[in-house]
């Protein structure tokens, strides 16, 4: 009596196993209905129950690590069967103070917490037991709640850190509302950006090397003002126009510009409150060559806005330093309700490109699929069935 007890237990647990594997099947399959992608890419979901999933950083050995800022927890993700879906992953560490600027370099992953960079040695190889992170850097500004930060690896080997302002507008204390560049050898740093309100997006450009980053405009000018801006880095230390100017002419009232204060000007103007949080230039060779070194953007929504704009994923076409097109890849605004607000961008090992989601604590995996090659062998098997 017994034994049959236990089988029907085992024979229940598996039914009720399957039954909740085809609920998240049917449930995904309904949010990717909800999900617009542009002809001849497809999206996948990659990982989840990431918390709010913000910045991202992948390891030499593909490792992907990712920063939650309110779980304060980063945690790395492995695809070891190399399916496009997360089988193993590790908890970095938990307990931090808004951990979501995460950078990687040379085998270390390196993590701003509150005043201070934290760095974990040789991670990949230690991802069961990570330890504590070692300080290499202490002269952070301390976190607030409206400055956000970000940091990567430039061409030169220093690490470049955006400190946003925290606020809404106002004339913020250096090293505040800028992005300083440190050389973690020697802890020496550098201004390289000023003037600058919210950057979570910047990256260098595959074509010239130069330093690219989009600025989230300020908030309570109504719908359509002041419009979010993509900025070019010309010349270290330039100034971008914060708090004084708003994307190419709209004037601050609160404050006045300095009369000596020289102000470059954005390199393209994105709608206001779409949110760029995320930059990234694709260098990966998946994508068709159309889509080669050019920049893409994740605009995180309007969350002021009387109806909503942003929620996508976009390409900017770049032409001789100047932006010609912008144009939707992934839209995840089903009519006014957002299905997810994408934050980050990646291209991954094999050419697709992750795009981390803070509304619902998912990785997706953007791929190409080759419709004319899927096309031709659907003729010929069609042909063979004629035959």
């Amino acid at each position: 009596m017994l034994l049959n007890q236990k089988k029907n237990q085992r024979r229940w647990g598996l039914v009720f196993a399957c039954a909740a594997v085809l609920l998240s099947q049917k449930l995904l399959a309904a949010q990717a209905m909800m999900i617009t992608v542009t002809k001849g890419f497809d999206l996948t979901l990659y990982a989840s129950e990431l918390g709010d999933a913000k910045q991202m950083a992948l390891g030499d050995k593909g490792t992907l690590f990712v920063g939650s800022h309110k779980k304060g927890t980063i945690e790395a993700l492995v695809d070891s069967n190399a399916d496009g879906r997360v089988d193993k992953r590790y908890m970095v560490a938990k307990g931090l103070d808004n951990p979501e600027a995460i950078a990687f370099h040379n085998g270390a992953l390196y993590v701003a917490v509150d005043d201070k960079i934290v760095s974990f040695v040789d991670i990949e190889s230690r991802l069961r037991r990570p330890g504590r992170g070692k300080e290499i850097y202490d002269r952070l500004p301390g976190q607030t709640n409206k400055s956000r930060r970000a940091m990567h690896f430039g061409p030169d080997g220093r690490l470049y850190v955006a400190i946003g302002a925290p606020c809404n507008v106002c004339e913020a204390v250096a090293p505040f509302g800028s992005i300083i560049a440190i050389d973690i050898e020697t802890g020496s740093s550098e201004q390289v950006a000023l003037g600058i309100r919210s950057v979570t997006g910047f990256d260098w450009s595959p074509i010239d090397g130069a330093l690219w980053f989009a600025d989230e405009g300020r908030n309570w000018m109504g719908d359509r003002l002041p419009p979010d801006e993509i900025n070019r880095l010309e010349n270290t230390g330039e100034h971008f126009g914060f708090p004084y100017i708003h994307a190419t002419s709209v004037i601050e009232p609160a404050y006045d510009k300095p009369k000596n204060l020289k102000i470059t000007l954005p390199k393209f103007e994105l709608p206001a409150h779409v949110g760029p949080m995320g930059l990234h230039f694709y260098s990966g060779k998946q994508f068709p060559a159309k889509y080669h070194n050019q920049m893409f953007v994740a605009e995180n929504g309007s969350w002021n806005r009387s109806s909503k704009i942003g929620y996508q994923v976009v390409m900017l076409e770049i032409e001789e330093q100047k932006v010609i097109k912008r144009s939707t890849v992934v839209s995840f605004l089903d009519g006014g309700f957002p299905v997810a607000r994408p934050y980050a961008l990646l291209t991954a090992p094999d050419g697709a490109m992750y795009i981390s989601d803070d509304l619902k604590g998912n990785i997706y995996r953007l791929y190409y699929k080759d419709i004319v090659k899927n096309e031709t062998e659907q003729a010929a098997q069609a042909q063979e069935i004629e035959k």
